[in-house]
């Protein structure tokens, strides 16, 4: 059982959702990269996820718990204490990274993370835009130019924001507008115009590179 909810007040619009699940039997659950960063407590503690670049395979036992605070794309600044590209495709416990949360509870959880963020730096103001744009289809010199940005001050904010640069977040953000328009039924030929890649073979390739598996498998 997978469940997400919305994160209600207090997280200055930088999470996208707190999330359970309860897995009913022992199953590999495929986790593939969507420019989040998650705070997860599970049955071996609490520990930071993403932002990851690639698939990971996670085992799960049949009974095992695990609730989440997801941030959105750009949205998780320094509130763990380190720069996001130290946690791209790493599962970090928290206590390495001084940040205590004393149970799995949403509610802990919730009041543990609004007070880091009242502690902390806000996000890049131009993190969303810059993940926008990229989604839209734009290039990387387009964005740049967009955005008043030279590319080499839009790779420096992108590693800042995402954990990688803005080459890296446009495969990523293509994948998964590509993932949503599959899931919503589109068909693959279409998938590959809409989201913008170059033709169905490419669509496939990508995919393949960014999830270990194909569109269609990902899709059910």
């Amino acid at each position: 059982m997978y469940e997400e909810r919305p994160p209600g007040d207090g997280f200055d619009g930088r999470v996208a959702c707190v999330w359970r699940r309860v897995n009913e039997a022992e199953s590999t659950q495929l986790v593939v990269p969507d420019g989040c960063v998650d705070l997860i407590w599970g049955p071996s503690g609490a520990f930071v996820a993403g932002p990851d670049t690639g698939p990971m395979p996670v085992r799960m036992r049949a009974g095992d718990a695990f609730t989440g605070i997801r941030f959105k794309p750009g949205g998780v600044g320094d509130v763990f204490g380190v720069p996001v590209h130290a946690l791209r495709d790493q599962r970090v416990p928290v206590t390495d990274l001084g940040f205590s949360v004393p149970g799995g509870r949403p509610a802990v959880m919730r009041a543990a993370i609004v007070a880091r963020l009242r502690a902390t730096a806000p996000a890049d103001a131009a993190a969303p835009a810059i993940a926008e744009a990229l989604r839209a289809g734009r290039s990387v010199g387009e964005v740049a130019w967009t955005l008043g940005f030279s590319e080499r001050q839009l790779l420096r904010r992108s590693m800042a924001s995402f954990g990688y640069g803005p080459k890296v977040l446009q495969r990523v953000v293509r994948f998964q507008r590509a993932l949503k328009l599959a899931r919503a039924g589109v068909a693959l030929a279409e998938v590959a115009v809409v989201a913008g890649y170059a033709d169905q073979a490419h669509l496939a390739n990508e995919v393949k590179r960014l999830s270990g598996v194909t569109l269609a498998e990902l899709r059910i």
